[in-house]
């Protein structure tokens, strides 16, 4: 058994096609198959139903699947192992969702290059529980993201709380007429936040459903200035991190909302896989400066 064939069958059943398979690992697709069917027989075990599209496991193939992950981040801790002496060089993959990359990434990713010259970083957008499937497929490095505090990250990803901050709802100037106002009266003026598979809104909304209330979306968009500018225009209420309020341009234009019965929080997240090898100095620099960089 070929530690290569594993490696194939892992990249076949991520990325549910032999192509993309090839190109992850860049091969060509007759060799994928081959080593696939490799595998299956050394195996003695038929690991894909290759009568569905995408392709997909069989039963035995998603448990030998799920061993050959445990096997492979073995194998890759004995190579970190060995790798460890040297400078961190290569290719250094890093998550973080777009809510954060305008306030963290520039100085982080300076500070980076500036301490480890042969180091080249790699940055990927998306939300947090992306970045954790992408990271649980060998695709990152590290990620820092914004979760709820006590967050149970999966096996084999490595995580620390790096600062802890309130979500703050938000008005126009002056729209409101008090400054503390109930879920329930907050109703009828509407949100401004982002898609469906944001964490905030996701708590929003299941705070509201806990009275009974529906949640009413005026306008939804990405990017965390743009949603600011929108409320400080009268589009609706937001929801921001503390520390993406004070550091808006429209902060002068809006007002914190006390909520009464809403007080949520929320932590900055540094995650990784536990064996970093000599990615494990870059990555917690890249935690510090993140960290120094949303919360001061």
């Amino acid at each position: 058994m070929k530690i290569d064939d594993m490696d194939a069958f892992v990249a076949v059943i991520r990325c549910q096609s032999t192509n993309l398979a090839a190109e992850a690992l860049q091969l060509t697709q007759p060799a994928i198959t081959r080593r696939v069917q490799n595998f299956e027989e050394d195996l003695g075990a038929t690991l894909l139903d290759r009568n569905t599209k995408p392709l997909k496991p069989t039963p035995m193939g998603l448990r030998v699947y799920e061993q050959c992950k445990a096997i492979l981040r073995e194998i890759d801790s004995l190579r970190e192992l060995v790798a460890n002496d040297g400078a961190p060089s290569g290719t250094l993959r890093l998550g973080v969702p777009q809510t954060l990359g305008d306030v963290v990434l520039l100085d982080a990713l300076a500070q980076i290059r500036e301490t480890y010259p042969d180091l080249r970083t790699q940055v990927t957008s998306g939300w947090g529980s992306s970045l954790i499937a992408r990271m649980e497929n060998g695709e990152l490095d590290a990620a820092a993201a914004l979760f709820p505090p006590g967050k149970i990250f999966p096996e084999g990803i490595a995580s620390q709380s790096i600062a802890r901050m309130p979500l703050r709802v938000v008005a126009a100037k002056g729209s409101t007429g008090k400054r503390s106002l109930k879920l329930k009266d907050c109703y009828t003026r509407g949100w401004v936040l982002n898609p469906d598979g944001c964490g905030f809104r996701a708590g929003l909304q299941r705070a509201l459903s806990e009275q009974g209330l529906r949640l009413s979306i005026n306008l939804e968009t990405f990017g965390t200035e743009l949603q600011l500018g929108l409320v400080a225009n009268g589009q609706g209420l937001g929801l921001v991190p503390e520390p993406l309020l004070q550091n808006s341009r429209h902060r002068d234009a809006l007002d914190v909302v006390n909520v009464t019965d809403f007080k949520p929080q929320v932590d900055l997240w540094l995650f990784h896989p536990r064996y970093l090898g000599n990615l494990q100095e870059p990555v917690e620099l890249f935690g510090r400066v993140a960290g120094q960089q949303l919360c001061g």
